[in-house]
């Protein structure tokens, strides 16, 4: 995509663009001298515009191999359109759900080793958790980042949480892959997802995932409460199998309803 302007706005939109695109996707960036050749820009120029774009949280760069990628704060602006039909249609779902099981729901998306909150219904409690919306966490510790690795196996795990460290945010976060991918699979003959004081102290929740027409985990739907409200495994079970409800319904929605049980991975705990 080569700019057709030659103000900053042109070539901070092209850049943009360019970051987006499939090929800086799959390859986890860009690079300056790329960049250049894609938009048509000076690297001199384009590189003083990177550093302003990376001041302002629209596009991050990679301390190891100097690429760049969009970054945060364009993902929280998104948040607030996010896929239209996505939210139009879970909105409903949602304040049903709010209605029955009395806490926050959310339904969010991955972003590579984070899930990102496009929209939250809150509850009419005096107590309940925060709204997430527009705002990440890490998908190893939250039921919602686990309901959408559902049907990831070991190996694509261990590939994707590289370069992560698995730090102890609660007394029962996942220490390393092989941990996650244990809770993955009795996830999956769920259908839904459970965790118990893995982001949070005192905090529990669930989650359930979404598909896409193709049968894709496209998004996930969760709520999270304090443990004295929702904790033991009947309250949270329940949970769980609430939000796969929805979860199979907004499924439906979107125009595809796969059968359950299906797995890329037939590994056992």
């Amino acid at each position: 995509m080569v700019a057709t302007g030659t103000d900053n706005v042109s070539r901070a939109a092209a850049a943009l663009i360019a970051l987006g695109s499939r090929e800086s996707v799959d390859h986890g960036g860009l690079g300056v001298l790329r960049l250049a050749a894609i938009t048509g820009g000076d690297k001199g120029q384009l590189s003083r515009l990177l550093k302003t774009l990376a001041g302002h949280g629209l596009v991050e760069r990679d301390a190891q191999t100097n690429a760049y990628r969009l970054g945060w704060q364009v993902f929280a602006l998104a948040s607030r359109v996010g896929d239209n039909r996505l939210l139009a249609l879970a909105a409903p779902l949602l304040a049903r759900l709010v209605e029955h099981l009395g806490e926050r729901a959310n339904v969010s998306i991955l972003r590579g080793t984070e899930v990102l909150t496009l929209f939250s219904e809150p509850s009419a409690r005096s107590v309940q958790t925060v709204d997430w919306a527009g705002r990440t966490a890490p998908a190893y510790c939250t039921s919602s980042g686990r309901a959408l690795l559902l049907d990831h196996n070991r190996s694509e795990l261990a590939i994707l949480f590289a370069s992560t460290e698995f730090r102890r945010l609660a007394p029962n976060s996942p220490r390393d892959v092989e941990a996650l991918h244990r809770r993955i699979v009795t996830s999956r003959a769920r259908g839904y997802a459970v965790v118990d004081e893995e982001f949070e102290p005192g905090l529990v929740a669930a989650a359930a995932p979404v598909r896409d027409f193709s049968g894709r985990i496209c998004a996930a739907v969760n709520v999270s409460a304090p443990k004295f409200r929702l904790g033991g495994a009947r309250r949270l079970a329940a949970a769980g199998r609430a939000l796969k409800e929805v979860g199979d319904e907004l499924t439906l929605l979107m125009g595809e309803n796969t059968d359950d049980g299906v797995s890329r991975d037939s590994e056992q705990l």
